[in-house]
């Protein structure tokens, strides 16, 4: 096992414990708060309880997926197990919009019917969520800017921590002017910051299960980079993709004159050098034709047919 492994090995296991521990402490709030949004007659604390309910599930998700994610490829999965990460993170997202229609719904049932709400208890009970979810978010923080389902993760929690402090500032309105419908309005302004958060999770996680060349990726100026290299004369059939969030993958077919196997492998080296220092893509595949031979499709049709916009000529 390499060194470079061996690091990333030990640092997904990190991160799955401190998933794990965000889990467990997750799980025994909900059961206090679900119990203390019913005594206050809240919804503001019911509506952040069920979303902590959705919290509990996207962290074992989110725990499950780094677990299986470490396992190395295989006859099976010759890419490995990276996008059960990717598919969690879908699954988080599409869990936040559901319940925030929900929380819609049910906030907007309060504003016609409002009950009155035990602000001592909703007070109480937000400023002690507050710490608790900002805690548990800050447990899932440490990876999250590189990993999808990481970053899922966090911010169901950051939701969560968000959430509580319009919780916590509704129970101090409502005990200073008496107005309960501050309560539900706290939850619908709960439900637009969810929305908005997860947009971007949702938007990423469909790019990366279609394909899609990473959003940072500008082609056309990392074809011209290619093709700068020394002994390049041109690119054709080129893929760009990603299997996870940090992990980026490329084939491509480059022109060289005819040369030798030695000057060829020198051309794949400084290609991939390029690949990795300039645009974060460690797979490379690079299948090296002589001038002569090559087809003018930059971006291979996969049927058989090209269009006649995505043409590159050497």
């Amino acid at each position: 096992m390499s060194l470079h492994t061996h690091s990333h090995s030990h640092s997904a296991n990190v991160n799955a414990r401190r998933m794990l521990l965000a889990l467990g402490i997750t799980l025994a709030f909900v059961i206090f708060e679900i119990a203390a949004g019913l005594v206050a007659n809240s919804l503001a604390l019911l509506t952040d309880a069920a979303h902590n309910v959705t919290d509990v599930i996207a962290l074992a998700l989110s725990w499950y997926a780094l677990r299986v994610a470490a396992r190395p490829a295989n006859e099976n999965k010759t890419f490995g197990y990276h996008r059960v990460g990717i598919v969690v993170a879908l699954i988080n997202g599409l869990s936040l919009v559901l319940i925030s229609l929900f929380i819609f719904y049910e906030a907007a049932q309060r504003l016609l019917n409002p009950l009155v709400v035990e602000d001592s208890i909703l007070i109480g009970v937000a400023a002690i969520a507050f710490f608790v979810n900002a805690g548990t978010a800050l447990l899932v923080l440490r990876g999250s800017e590189k990993d999808l389902n990481q970053r899922s993760a966090f911010l169901h929690l950051a939701g969560d921590a968000l959430a509580t402090l319009g919780a916590f500032v509704a129970g101090i309105g409502i005990a200073l002017t008496g107005w309960n419908w501050l309560d539900p309005l706290a939850s619908i302004l709960i439900a637009v910051l969810i929305l908005w958060n997860v947009v971007g999770i949702v938007r990423e996680a469909l790019d990366i299960l279609l394909e899609a060349t990473p959003r940072d990726v500008d082609v056309p100026a990392l074809v011209r980079a290619i093709k700068n290299v020394r002994g390049v004369r041109g690119v054709h059939d080129l893929h760009v993709w990603s299997l996870a969030q940090n992990l980026r993958a490329l084939s491509a077919h480059v022109l060289t004159d005819d040369v030798t196997i030695s000057e060829g492998a020198q051309v794949q080296r400084e290609v991939n050098e390029l690949l990795h220092e300039q645009y974060g893509i460690a797979h490379a595949t690079l299948q090296l034709e002589c001038v002569g031979c090559e087809p003018d499709a930059l971006y291979c049709e996969l049927d058989g047919h090209s269009h006649g916009g995505n043409h590159e000529h050497a």
